[in-house]
């Protein structure tokens, strides 16, 4: 299926939505690989929602750096699956 939905899209229809177990997985390995180095400045959330899981994805596309970049891809189409 080709989701064309853009990330703001994707936060909007996620914000309020609980992250399913595999999100909340990657979103715990980002702040535990990459949190000082690309999510300094985010707060991770102890139940993070769709939105949530998806915002992290820019900071670690633009703060982190290969490996950062390739689980952003793995958590936005993870949330993508569950929207």
């Amino acid at each position: 299926m080709d989701d064309r939905r853009t990330l703001d899209q994707l936060k909007e229809i996620g914000a309020g939505r609980p992250a399913p177990e595999d999100v909340v997985f990657l979103y715990r390995q980002a702040f535990a690989e990459f949190g000082t180095a690309a999510l300094w400045s985010t707060i991770q959330l102890p139940q993070p929602t769709l939105a949530a899981a998806l915002s992290i994805t820019e900071s670690l596309r633009v703060e982190g750096d290969r490996s950062a970049r390739r689980l952003a891809e793995r958590i936005e189409e993870a949330c993508r699956a569950a929207l």
